[in-house]
């Protein structure tokens, strides 16, 4: 585990110990890149959240921030970053459909990602900036926008999250990844699954991974 792991903090009620079980619990089921461990340690949960809700933050639950919205639970914001991590020494430029609170962002900024990060709604938009900036993580480019139609004049994406459930994937997404990049993502209405797409040099490898439970990917912004 990384050293950062194992640093003292000043977040009062949020203390290492809080935060050491949340990453016990993490590795019991399943995860084990160190890089993602150590940013899901080193992230803040309880900033990215309500101030009502925070005694909750570091729990294994979803959690609501507004507009229908919610925060993921951390094994599911664990599991998908680290799939989209998987087998590379760097994360390199991963876009983000969703941005949400901005937690999904914070914590692929603290495995060293390029980010870049499309959310449809703008109250929850300026949100996720706010979040950010009380992070102290501000090197995300968050842009206002349709997440169906990525963000063309910046890619290819070596990686691709997409934090809402599609019905299936947008086909302007999967033409901005790049060779060997890959795509996790929920699909389906209500009965989801977690999927990750492959670009290979012999084509789209597909493999449906466990079961999810996102809100539905929307067209359009507001």
């Amino acid at each position: 585990m990384a050293q950062s792991l194992v640093a003292g903090n000043n977040f009062g009620m949020f203390s290492d110990r809080t935060r050491m079980r949340m990453i016990e619990r993490l590795r019991q089921n399943g995860i084990r890149e160190e890089r993602v461990l150590a940013a899901m340690y080193e992230v803040p949960r309880h900033l990215f959240i309500d101030q009502a809700l925070a005694t909750r933050a570091y729990d294994d639950v979803s959690l609501p921030i507004g507009q229908g919205q919610t925060i993921s639970q951390p094994l599911t914001v664990a599991r998908m970053t680290e799939k989209l991590l998987e087998g590379r020494d760097k994360p390199g430029r991963i876009l983000e459909i969703g941005t949400g609170c901005g937690y999904q962002t914070a914590v692929l900024l603290k495995t060293g990602a390029e980010v870049f990060s499309i959310e449809r709604l703008a109250g929850i938009l300026d949100k996720a900036r706010q979040n950010l900036r009380q992070a102290k993580l501000v090197h995300a480019r968050l842009v206002h926008g349709d997440g169906h139609l990525g963000l063309p004049d910046v890619a290819p994406f070596d990686g691709i999250i997409i934090t809402a459930a599609a019905r299936q994937v947008p086909p302007a997404l999967l033409a901005q990844l790049a060779d060997n990049g890959r795509l996790v993502l929920p699909v389906g209405d209500k009965e989801q699954h977690l999927w990750l797409y492959e670009k290979t040099a012999d084509g789209l490898r597909q493999t449906q991974l466990e079961p999810a439970k996102f809100v539905p990917l929307l067209p359009g912004k507001q």
